[in-house]
Order: C-alpha cells, then structure tokens, then sequence
C-alpha cells in the first residue's frame, strides 16, 4: 500500500516492502524423530553425549520416553529386554566412539540371543575418519558394528533417515531377530530440510515381519516322524517365548501326551509344575528320548550341541525360521523352517490325523522320576533352612514361596551359583517372566534388564544378583530410583566370585582374584540413591524383606548376608574350564568343611576380619588344584 506526506503529496512515496516469508524447516533430528515415531517406537534407552544430547530432548519433548543411563551397556541390555518383551525393537542411544563401543556389547549380545534392538549412534564427521586424521571421537563405528550385529546402515544425508529406520526396523524383527546399528553422522543430524520436503519422505511401512510357513512336505515328514516316537519330548526355547506360541504348545502337548522340558528363559511357557513338565529329567530325556521337537530351542552349547549324553539315536524335529539352524552340530532328520506360529499350527494339524504310538511306561517313568527328584530338592531346601550364616539354599529356601505366590512379577537373574541354583529352585508358571543372561551365559545385564523389564510390561520386577554380578551393573541401580521404577534386587553376597574364600597363593596382602569383600554393604548403595532398602542375615528377616518390598512397587534393594564358603566355582559350568596340563598340589590355609552354625554377629551386622572367623577350626588341608604351565 502506498502512503503519503502529511501534505497530500505523493511525489517520491515508496512503497512499504514486503514482510519476507520463509518456508518452515526441520533438521536432520526432527526427521530422525519422527521417523521413530512412525514405525510406533515409543521409548528409548541411552546416554547422551555430543552429538546426541539434544536428539535425546528433542525425543522426549515429542512423545518417545526417554530412559537415562549410567552406562550404555545397562541401557542396551535394557533395549534388548524391552525388544524381547514387546516384539519390537528396543532402542538404544549413544554416543560416538566409546558409548558406541559400550553399547554395541549389549546389540552384540541381543544379535547371539535373538532379541529385536535397534543402537542409534551418532559419529563423526566422515572425512577426517576416512583419511585418519584424528577427529574428535574418530571411529570407524560402521565397520566395527558389521561383523558383530544382524545389520548395519550409515545415514549420511536426512533425506535417508526414514529409509534407513524403516530398514533397521524390518532387519530387527524379522527371520531370526537380532541386533541392528544404524550410524547417523553429525553432519546428518544437523542438516536442514524445508520441511514440506521432509514431509514427502515418510510412509507407513507394510507387513514389516511376515508370517513365513513352513512347506507342506516338510510338517508332514515331521508329523510322522513324531507320531512313530515312542519316547518323544519338546524341547522349549526361549524363542518359543518370545514368538508367543504357548497357546499352541499347550494345544500340542494335550492333544498328544508328549513330556516337555523348558530352558532357562522358556520356564513358564508351559507351567514348570504342570503335569506332562519333564524339568526335572534332562539326562534322561537326552539318553533315552527317540525323537525330540526343539521348538524355538537351538542345539547349542546348552545342548551339549546334540552329542555328550544324548543318545546318538535320538532324532531331531526342528522347529526354526533359520535353516542355516538346521545340521548346525547334529543331522536334523526332520527340518520345519517357517516362523514358529506357523509351523506349530501346520504341525498340530497334521497331528490331529495321526495316532501315537508313544511307550505307555515313558510318561509315567518320567513323572515318577520328577516326584523322587523334587522331594530330594524339598529335603535340601529344608535341611539348609536353618544354616547360619545363610547359604544360597537357606536364601533361595525362603524366596521360593514369596516369588511363586507372585507369578507375575518378572525375574530377572545373573550370576554362578545364584544364577544356577535360582533356576533351579524357583518354579515359573507364566511365559516371559524368567530373564537371564542366556545364551552368552554373561554377567552384566542385570539392572538394564530390570529397568528394561519394568518399562516395558509395568509389572513388578525383583532382579536376585551374585554380588560378583551386581558389580557388573550396580551403578545403574540409581536409574531404577530416578524412575522411581518397581524393582527390588536382592543380593546373595558372599564376599567372592563364586565364593569368597579364595586365597592369594603368593603371601601378599592382595585379594585371590576370586575374592570381593563379604563385609560389604550394598544396602548403603541403595541408602545413597533414595531407596528402601534391608540388610538381611536370617530367612526370616529375609521373607519379611521381599514381601514388603514387592507389596510397596517402589525401588528396593535387600542385601542378602551369605557365608564366605557359599557357592563353588562356575556353578554348573566348570566343565568347560581348560583341561589339565599339569597337575600342581600346594598346601593352604582352607577352612574346615562343616556346615553347622556359624554365626558370629555383634551390632545387627556380620563381624568378619577375617574370612575364617565364618568357621569354627581352620585348618591345614591338601588343596589339589590344576594349572596350565
């Protein structure tokens, strides 16, 4: 519009200009962002650095919660555990160079153990990478990650940031999950995109894990195999677990009478209890079994890889949507490949046709061995319930009851013995409650997996660590505070990885390298941090503990006083120490083997200056140990 002088002249009036407009824009994670968000990714897990802090803020400020970390391994485990649970990818966060190198052990680990991650990392800018000349952070993270993970992609420009989360979603869940990295660069991240551009970039992506069924030949051959058996069993994985099939397992074993045995992570698929559970008898289910169904099992190293005591006549019915799976260690007489939902459905079809011809003493046999063996257990249970200073058994004896009257609440557990011996003890009846360290058999997952466990489900979760496991982690028990999440973790110290009575054989004032401390406090951990916290010494002190702390659903932390002398080396596992090459005897000071009371207490804590005072009379014994020269 044109104006005027105040005298009516218009001569030499100009014209206003014009307010510029410019079009909205939106960088690099904006679209990261939102990409996230489209394929339904709702919580991410990380540590947050240069350059992903604000990623991170930007993330939590539109709708994906956002789970700080202590360290990024604990924020993968808990990725991995949240993938496991939803089957959807868990997402972790982290930096450049070391958070990248700290987390890629959790995507590593989540890639062995088949669980559905996603590890965003930032990186530097490419070219001083590629010509090594020493930028800040410089990691060649993409080259690192490809022979450690299921996948990896490099965004170097926005434009490809909804291609690449798309692409690194499908990879995660489908065929066998598995781990995925996806490096975003700096640049990347802070590019800048019109965002009516950006806009055209994004779509929903279509039938991201599809059912894949297994061929018609293939469940037949399997059906007839199975319906010939005359000792058969099921073998249940934690890959049963995850892919949700316990409705058609169940529908499976009643139709047909056949025994089960879950693994670790598959307890509760199918009740550990029920009456057709053959948990109790793996020996002679792998000597005496004739065709056995592993489904969403693999035959690895926690199936002695189908040799050691397994009959070398047992057939094998597998189950998998890897047909690389497939004569991994042993010949598969009947291979199903196919997602585990459709090959069950395929092979309880099949079967509905078919007669058993299952021996009629095999059930019975099994169900009378599991009887005899559980009233053996029940006996150690009780012989140790009144052992002071406490064991693992006296522990386990009064936590037994308290878990398996709660079957909801999650478990979550790592460590030797009290890894073993709570598998072994604590009976589950509801699936994809029991997460452990599985197929790694690695410490170090435990306060990620609680954390991990608890976002996800919003359940109540109690973590039971070995105090050698717990310092894996413990740190990151303050991230359970800050979230003010459901977890208690109770801890079995007994001073020691494995034990606490190790010895230095050099003479010196240093711990063994076994041994930790049995005098430490882990309560005052929890005390720092704002949690409700029990230093127990007794199985009654202990019920009274874990039943408050599950009933309240706030952070809480028991510290379990154990003997020193608890627990043995590898737990179940010492089988796979190097064998012998040279056997040395050397004479220590040991402590007697007696397993009365011995208490020796002053000021509502256990008085230890020495390990020793644990025993009534030290003495010198013949320790036979063997060495590698």
């Amino acid at each position: 519009m044109a104006t005027t002088t105040s005298g009516g002249c218009n001569c030499g009036s100009k014209e206003t200009p014009a307010t510029p407009t410019y079009p909205e824009q939106v960088t690099g994670m904006d679209i990261l962002v939102r990409a996230l968000k489209t394929v339904g990714i709702d919580t991410m897990y990380g540590l947050v650095g240069i350059p992903v802090t604000e990623l991170a803020y930007l993330a939590q400020a539109r709708g994906i919660r956002f789970v700080g970390f202590r360290h990024e391994q604990q924020a993968g485990m808990a990725a991995a555990t949240h993938g496991y649970l939803t089957g959807k990818p868990g997402v972790l966060l982290t930096v450049s160079s070391l958070g990248f190198m700290n987390g890629l052990t959790a995507t590593t680990n989540a890639t062995v153990n088949c669980y559905p991650m996603i590890q965003i990392s930032g990186s530097s800018v490419r070219e001083p990478i590629d010509l090594e000349q020493g930028t800040y952070e410089g990691l060649d993270q993409l080259n690192v990650a490809k022979g450690l993970v299921k996948a990896a992609y490099r965004v170097n420009k926005p434009e490809d940031i909804p291609t690449a989360v798309v692409r690194a979603y499908r990879a995660a869940i489908s065929g066998r999950p598995g781990g995925v990295y996806l490096d975003v660069t700096t640049p990347c991240l802070g590019a800048i995109m019109n965002k009516a551009d950006a806009d055209k970039l994004f779509y929903q992506p279509v039938d991201l894990c599809p059912a894949m069924p297994p061929a018609a030949e293939a469940v037949t051959r399997a059906a007839d195999m199975l319906a010939a058996a005359k000792k058969p069993a099921i073998i249940i994985g934690k890959g049963a677990a995850y892919a949700r099939v316990e409705s058609q397992l169940k529908q499976l074993v009643d139709a047909t009478g056949i025994p089960y045995y879950p693994m670790s992570m598959a307890k509760g698929v199918l009740p550990d209890n029920g009456a057709l559970s053959a948990l109790s008898c793996r020996s002679t289910i792998m000597e005496e079994a004739d065709v056995v169904i592993l489904a969403g099992a693999r035959l690895n190293w926690l199936l002695s890889r189908g040799h050691g005591k397994w009959s070398p006549d047992t057939k094998f019915i597998q189950l998998d949507i890897d047909p690389t799976e497939i004569d991994c260690n042993r010949a598969i007489a009947a291979p199903v490949v196919g997602d585990l939902a459709s090959s069950l459905d395929a092979l309880i079809d099949a079967m509905s046709t078919r007669k058993m011809s299952m021996d009629p003493t095999w059930v019975p046999g099994l169900q009378a061995q599991t009887k005899e063996k559980n009233a053996k257990f029940a006996t150690r249970l009780t012989a140790n319930a009144a052992v002071e200073p406490m064991d693992h058994w006296t522990a386990l004896g009064a936590i037994k009851p308290i878990m398996e009257s709660n079957p909801d609440v999650i478990l979550v557990n790592e460590g030797a013995n009290t890894l073993d011996d709570t598998r072994d003890t604590i009976d589950m009846s509801l699936p994809r409650h029991r997460i452990d360290c599985a197929t790694w058999a690695i410490m170090g997952m435990g306060m990620g997996s609680a954390v991990g466990a608890a976002v996800a489900t919003g359940k109540s979760v109690v973590a039971i660590e070995g105090d050698s496991a717990f310092g894996f982690s413990g740190m990151d028990f303050s991230t359970i505070c800050r979230f003010n999440l459901p977890v208690t973790v109770v801890i079995f110290n007994n001073g020691g990885i494995y034990n606490g009575i190790g010895v230095n054989m050099a003479g010196t004032s240093d711990p063994a390298p076994t041994t930790l401390d049995v005098r430490a406090r882990y309560d005052k951990l929890g005390d720092a941090f704002g949690a409700t916290t029990y230093y127990v010494t007794t199985p009654g002190e202990l019920t009274k503990a874990l039943t408050e702390a599950i009933a309240s659903r706030k952070p809480c932390l028991i510290d379990v006083q154990l003997a020193a002398d608890s627990g043995k080396e590898s737990g179940h596992i010492g089988y796979l120490n190097p064998a012998a090459l040279e056997k040395i005897t050397v004479y220590i000071m040991i402590a007697a083997p007696a397993r009365q009371p011995r208490r020796c207490r002053g000021d509502n804590h256990l008085q230890v200056p020495s390990i020793f005072n644990l025993f009534p009379k030290p003495q010198l014994l013949c320790y036979t140990s063997f060495f590698t020269p």
